[in-house]
């Protein structure tokens, strides 16, 4: 299991993904396979609160594993986001690159309380 070399690399997709979790259990928003012979870099996730009343707690995690396995290492943990506002979690002035066998979870506070989206290129 071995990342791409960036120099190498043939191929560079921009992706957006939108989520709304519909549940409070923690969701793979992004999953790496292992092998896969591509890294993404992570330009910007957002969680929007779309509950209207309430404020939702946000968790966002890398977990050591795709699929959402192994060990979660919080890059936002916890943070209450007031109604009808954004958190930005990830921007350009803080991107990552997300390797192989990784992932980016994330956990609501409140079922269908937040819409994530992620902006990211897919590099191969």
């Amino acid at each position: 299991m071995a990342n791409p070399n960036l120099l190498a690399a043939t191929t560079a997709a921009g992706t957006t993904t939108y989520y709304t979790p519909g549940g409070t259990s923690a969701v793979v928003l992004v999953p790496n396979a292992a092998s896969s012979g591509q890294v993404f870099k992570i330009n910007q996730i957002v969680a929007a609160n779309v509950n209207g009343t309430s404020a939702v707690d946000v968790t966002v995690t890398i977990n050591s594993a795709a699929a959402g396995g192994g060990t979660a290492f919080p890059i936002a943990s916890t943070i209450s986001v007031p109604p009808d506002a954004s958190l930005i979690v990830v921007d350009k002035t803080t991107g990552l690159y997300l390797m192989e066998d990784k992932s980016i979870v994330v956990t609501s506070g409140t079922s269908s309380g937040i819409t994530y989206s992620i902006s990211y290129e897919l590099i191969a």
